[in-house]
């Protein structure tokens, strides 16, 4: 390890001087940590590319969290579970991106192309989603339309994770039953 690195061990002491407005402290601290992260991202992840955004990803969400910081505890794993989580939502949405991209040029032909099918589809969406609670109708459209993650849903509501859980749960609870209304009339 490089000597102008601070030892794991002084980790701790130099969070709760950052949390205290040491900037020196806080600065070595975010030295010190980056080769950790960057060895518990590249666990995770093979793309090099993406293991530098997952660092830098890191980095802002210790910096924006850091007041949460127990110095009681141990640094590493509070580290972790933000290394953990950064990286799983980089992968989650390079998932997403991936499934939508494409090489034939020929799919992207109808991509804009309107049927009345598809309004008619469309507009019975908007009615049935109509039909819930605001926060749970937004909550679906976050989620499911627009394919936020539950994270990033969150932070847009700023709620809990566990509340936009809840949300969720409880709107397709009341849209299975609107649809098994729906198929008695």
């Amino acid at each position: 390890m490089d000597n102008d690195l601070a030892p794991r061990e002084r980790w701790p002491a130099l969070m709760a001087s950052a949390q205290a407005g040491d900037r020196e402290a806080y600065t070595q601290l975010l030295q010190a940590i980056v080769p950790a992260i960057r060895v518990l991202v590249r666990k995770q992840i093979a793309d090099s590319v993406l293991v530098d955004d997952v660092i830098q990803d890191v980095l802002l969400t210790v910096h924006r969290v850091r007041h949460t910081y127990d110095p009681a505890f141990p640094f590493l794993p509070w580290l972790m579970a933000i290394v953990q989580a950064r990286a799983v939502d980089a992968l989650r949405r390079r998932g997403r991106y991936q499934q939508r991209e494409t090489d034939d040029e020929r799919a992207y032909d109808g991509a804009t192309v309107e049927t009345p099918e598809h309004r008619e589809n469309e507009e019975q969406l908007a009615l049935i989603l109509d039909q819930l609670p605001s926060r749970q109708r937004q909550i679906v459209e976050h989620i499911h339309l627009q394919e936020m993650s539950l994270a990033e849903a969150a932070a847009h509501h700023n709620l809990s994770i566990a509340a936009v859980k809840s949300l969720l749960h409880r709107a397709l609870t009341n849209l299975r039953r609107m649809g098994a209304n729906h198929g008695q009339s």
